[in-house]
């Protein structure tokens, strides 16, 4: 009896997942703190250009342009990531910076020493589609 309330169980999960459709998978997940009323964001992007600011849906996503940005950042951070990249904040620092993706983890600040160009890139990425996608204020 325990077995076959199981099996349906599975069966009916099974169900209204395949009505729901497959979401994308995620590129990364940036959360950035610091000094500042609007210092706080946390950004998760998605592989088809879906975006979430801050716990909810970006009114638009993406446009071809900015996936292929996303993208790029995403593949340059693997190496780094996989590496659980660490870099400390100099005196002066305003905004820190930690990066989840489905290698690792990054944590830099905004003057970090040694930063590799990918976590340049990040930063002005997360500053335009937090202005632009999520009309959220600087």
């Amino acid at each position: 009896m325990r077995a076959a309330l199981a099996i349906c169980a599975l069966a009916a999960v099974a169900l209204s997942c395949s009505a729901c459709g497959v979401s994308a998978a995620d590129l990364f997940l940036v959360t950035r703190s610091g000094e500042g009323p609007h210092a706080h964001l946390t950004l998760l992007v998605d592989e088809e250009g879906g975006v979430t600011c801050n716990g909810r849906m970006a009114s638009r996503k993406l446009d071809d342009a900015q996936i292929k940005d996303a993208r790029e950042i995403q593949e340059e951070l693997e190496k780094p990531s996989a590496r659980h990249l660490s870099l400390p904040a100099r005196r002066g620092s305003v905004l820190s910076y930690h990066v989840r993706d489905e290698k690792g983890t990054v944590s830099f600040s905004d003057n970090s020493a040694g930063q590799p160009v990918a976590l340049h890139k990040l930063q002005l990425f997360v500053l335009q589609t937090a202005q632009d996608v999520c009309h959220l204020p600087s």
